[in-house]
């Protein structure tokens, strides 16, 4: 097969989902476009701001694709490329894009509340403070990471202190996004742009951008960057969402549009053949198809990250209940598009063995060939280095936006819970919205620099479980409030499966490895996943009974 073939058929079935089973789904739950949303209901000028729809989804598609779409799918290749296609079309169509659209469904009928508030009134308060924790936890790893990997894609000097073009570049144009997405977020707001002149100045902003970081390309060392980082994010997350988040993130999402319009023309024009086999057995260097295969490939078919932006950020900033359809369940198959467009990539690199390079280079050397193969071939080493660039700039999309989720958590842990009148001066503090920021850049940043390595490999397990609690949450508020829940019940089943066969697998393979002498990274991954591991049991007991017998505080639906 080649890769325009895969491509149509791809696009045809995520169109058939969105129209069948997506509408199936506003209509059983009952979307109603009648209804204010918490946008102005709790309107607070800060995280609760009413944005257009076309924002909006530029915010969270930016927020939720990121590298891991890229990442997932071209991993997942090592067992062939049609085990990673039907896992994205299943998982987005009927997991992912669900467990989106759910949680922020949820969210926004519960004034705007996080997922962990669902939880509390269907579950309780014990599974409500093992969730926050447990994702608070999550997000710290997140920013840690993507701080350290921002960090060192901004380096402008490698190891002997040699100048990188490519990467000061990459610092340059991230900046000026910056301050483009201030200069749009007032102009957007000052002149009341409409759909379109929003789009064409976005564009020219964008466009701005790009051109002047190419010109003026910003060499300076990686502990600089991590400083920069840490000081950025702490600004972010406390800003009107209007000022930075919308607008950068709505910046961003063109140059992602603009990345998948040239490779969906590219593959379409240059038919790339795939060279991948189709299929190469059950077992790869990542272990057995089951469960590493719906661990790998995340945020192209589910991710639990996702709930967190979806009933974090984005339910604040729903103007109608009917944009949540496109907003939620199809950015979800959207991003699905893009792991297909990676899968192409690595498939059709394949030459006898997997191609070298980080997830992120084969997928921008995917591109480039194919569009040289349509006459663009003088552009090769242009496209490239755009396609780095974009990924650069979506890490620290996801970075500030991972931030402000966390911040958002540990309020919601430490504030008063409804009803509560006598809180201490420790948790009053804590819910401070400075106080909940600066700890948790503090923490995230201060794991990067001791080493996230340690634990990284378990965060495609992690991820997951935070899936499986989502979809568990929605499920049982679904069903308490009297609406169709059954959608649900198989999708979490399955991913319980997943992530426990995921973590019991990990915690044997790091005990063998202890029992042949002490391994620091060994040890911390054995712990964590032990903890995981019973979390989730603990969780989805308490889940499964509410969804069984009802919630035991009978909650009213807030509308």
């Amino acid at each position: 097969m080649d890769g325009s073939t895969l491509l149509i058929l791809s696009i045809a079935i995520f169109c058939s989902g969105y129209m069948l089973y997506g509408r199936w789904l506003a209509k059983k739950w009952g979307v109603d476009p009648s209804l204010k949303t918490p946008a102005h209901t709790e309107r607070d000028g800060v995280d609760y701001v009413p944005a257009k729809p076309s924002v909006l989804m530029g915010h969270h598609f930016s927020s939720i694709a990121g590298a891991g779409p890229i990442t997932g799918p071209i991993q997942a290749a090592v067992f062939g490329w049609v085990p990673v296609a039907v896992w994205v079309f299943i998982g987005s169509i009927f997991i992912g894009a669900v467990h989106d659209f759910g949680s922020m469904f949820a969210s926004v009928r519960n004034k705007g509340r996080s997922i962990t508030d669902v939880i509390s009134n269907s579950m309780g308060d014990r599974a409500r403070t093992l969730f926050t924790v447990f994702a608070y936890l999550t997000l710290i790893l997140v920013i840690a990471a993507f701080a350290s990997i921002v960090a060192d894609t901004f380096s402008g000097f490698d190891a002997e202190g040699n100048p990188i073009k490519v990467t000061a570049t990459s610092a340059s144009i991230s900046i000026m996004f910056i301050i483009g997405a201030v200069v749009l977020g007032f102009l957007m707001n000052r002149f009341k742009l409409g759909s379109v002149s929003g789009a064409v100045v976005a564009v020219l902003v964008l466009l701005v951008c790009i051109v002047l970081g190419i010109m003026f390309p910003i060499y300076l060392s990686e502990s600089f960057w991590i400083v920069f980082i840490a000081l950025y994010i702490i600004v972010a997350s406390v800003l009107p969402v209007w000022i930075l988040l919308q607008p950068r993130d709505y910046l961003c999402s063109f140059l992602l549009y603009g990345i998948l319009g040239a490779a969906l023309i590219g593959i379409l024009l240059a038919r790339p053949e795939l060279t991948l086999p189709g299929f190469t057995g059950f077992e790869s260097s990542l272990g057995y198809l089951f469960p590493a295969l719906f661990i790998t490939v995340a945020c192209g078919a589910v991710s639990g990250f996702h709930s967190l932006v979806s009933s974090g950020t984005t339910s604040k900033q729903v103007d109608n209940e009917k944009h949540m359809l496109p907003v939620a369940y199809g950015a979800m198959l959207l991003e699905g598009i893009l792991a297909i467009i990676a899968l192409i990539c690595v498939a059709s690199l394949y030459d006898g063995g997997m191609p070298d390079g980080t997830p992120t280079q084969i997928f921008a050397e995917g591109i480039s060939t194919i569009l040289s193969g349509i006459g663009l071939s003088e552009y090769e080493t242009l496209t490239y280095s755009l396609i780095i660039l974009a990924v650069s700039a979506f890490a620290l999309t996801s970075l500030d936006t991972s931030t402000r989720l966390g911040r958002l958590l540990l309020q919601n842990l430490s504030g008063p819970r409804e009803g509560e009148s006598n809180v201490s001066t420790i948790r009053k503090n804590l819910s401070k919205p400075i106080v909940a920021t600066m700890i948790t850049v503090g923490a995230g940043i201060g794991l990067a620099l001791v080493g996230y390595q340690n634990i990284w490999g378990l965060f495609g397990a992690a991820n997951q479980l935070l899936a499986v609690l989502a979809i568990m949450a929605v499920c049982a508020w679904l069903g308490n409030v009297g609406k169709n829940n059954k959608m649900l019940i198989v999708p979490m089943l399955f991913l319980f499966a997943c992530t426990l066969t995921s973590l019991a697998t990990t915690m044997w393979n790091k005990i063998n490895i202890l029992l042949d002498g002490f391994d620091g990274a060994a040890l911390a991954q054995t712990l964590l996943a032990a903890f995981l591991f019973i979390l989730a049991i603990i969780l989805m007991k308490e889940g499964i009974s509410t969804i069984r017998n009802g919630s035991k505080h009978n909650p009213d639906e807030t509308r």
